[in-house]
């Protein structure tokens, strides 16, 4: 089976040669961007309807329906990035994240965010003074339990 390394390098070399973006494939798999995209670089699974209306948008095989079908191996660099956008997410979370967990804390009590029953979503805010990035991020609270 082709690996989902192969398969986003794959996906990524059909992307360029049809001039599309993420929301049109994302279109044409009837799901969300973040979500599509996700699955496209191999975070994510794709059930076989929306692989298929993948794979047949970018006039990619079966090899390539059946990688976005397959369960990823969530695992990532653990080392900081160096990549700017990346990096910057990650000085989010070092300069944001105490704030972040205390107000969670403070709202919903001992618990997590969910990054299973979870959405994102990125977008553009016109702005004279420069365009803004405008992440929203929806997880359900898990509270933490007793036993």
């Amino acid at each position: 089976m082709m690996s989902k390394v192969e398969m986003t390098e794959a996906i990524i070399l059909a992307k360029a040669e049809k001039s599309v973006g993420w929301s049109d494939i994302a279109a044409a798999a009837g799901l969300s961007e973040v979500y599509t995209t996700s699955a496209c670089l191999g975070m994510n699974h794709l059930d076989a309807e929306p692989a298929s209306k993948v794979a047949a948008f970018l006039g990619l095989g079966a090899d390539i329906e059946a990688a976005l079908q397959a369960y990823p191996h969530k695992s990532w660099e653990k080392a900081v990035p160096t990549d700017p956008l990346i990096y910057r997410l990650y000085e989010i979370v070092g300069v944001y994240g105490p704030t972040m967990k205390e107000l969670i804390h403070e709202k919903f009590g001992d618990g997590i965010m969910s990054a299973i029953d979870f959405s994102m979503d990125i977008d553009k805010e016109e702005n004279p003074a420069g365009d803004r990035v405008v992440v929203t991020m929806n997880g359900k609270f898990l509270p933490y339990k007793a036993w």
